[in-house]
């Protein structure tokens, strides 16, 4: 899992830059979009997607008219319809690289994928061919202050109870109190959702990421490589998440902090 964790924090360090460029509320955007259509409804109260979703723009302080307007769009006529799609492949030195994307037009998004793999040194893979690197779990970040006046016991057997395999204090939290990294497995997630809301905790985030079983170590230089496809991948406007099994070691993130 440590891979994981520090890939977190890179993920939140980039966190304002990419917000700067438009990507995350992009991104949420068309989870909003997916959400609606999938769940039949444009209610959160009973389309639990929708709520996650909506709980995801709350955690990247998405404005709530954003929100109201992009639910409002999706369950209108005339809205875009996206497709969800995933792809698999290999950086340099084998590193393996998963990607989730939604996009309204499937030949541009292959073509933008497979681009990204050939000139990063890779290859794009058939689907299936990575899932032994990689197992999905359930995520939830909850805000530190939010539970700073709950008793950590009580509160650490609701989440066992709840189905938390893992938790880890993490940066993010104001005032020096750090946020609540929970990590359950994927069948869950539903579960641990039901626990918080019963619970009165509204996480930042909660989503289902895919962890490697086994993280792989490069030499910092080609480990540089792997990060610069997906940062490539990251930039791409049909890709909502990108998952590898490099290994982030503390010099590659120092190394990385300098770049």
């Amino acid at each position: 899992m440590s891979g994981h964790s520090k890939w977190s924090k890179i993920k939140r360090a980039k966190g304002a830059q990419d917000a700067k460029r438009g990507k995350i509320f992009t991104k949420l955007i068309k989870e909003i979009a997916i959400a609606v259509r999938e769940g039949g409804n444009p209610d959160p109260d009973s389309n639990p997607r929708l709520r996650t979703a909506i709980q995801n723009a709350k955690g990247a302080n998405m404005p709530k008219d954003n929100v109201e307007r992009a639910i409002k769009k999706a369950a209108g006529e005339g809205g875009e319809t996206y497709i969800e799609t995933t792809y698999e492949g290999y950086a340099p030195g084998g590193i393996g690289i998963f990607v989730e994307a939604m996009t309204d037009n499937l030949n541009r998004t292959v073509a933008s994928i497979r681009s990204i793999f050939t000139k990063g040194g890779g290859n794009l893979g058939t689907n299936g061919s990575l899932t032994f690197l990689f197992e999905r779990k359930g995520s939830f970040i909850l805000d530190g202050n939010s539970i700073a006046e709950m008793d950590a016991d009580e509160l650490e057997m609701e989440l066992i109870d709840a189905g938390a395999e893992e938790y880890e204090s993490i940066p993010g939290g104001e005032e020096g109190i750090e946020d609540l990294e929970i990590t359950t497995a994927f069948e869950d997630f539903g579960s641990m959702q039901t626990k918080l809301e019963e619970l009165g905790i509204e996480p930042k985030t909660a989503t289902t990421p895919r962890i490697p079983n086994n993280a792989e170590t490069l030499d910092i230089s080609s480990s540089k490589k792997v990060m610069h496809m997906v940062d490539k991948f990251e930039d791409d406007d049909d890709v909502q998440n990108v998952y590898h099994n490099l290994e982030l070691t503390d010099e590659l993130i120092a190394a990385m902090e300098v770049d």
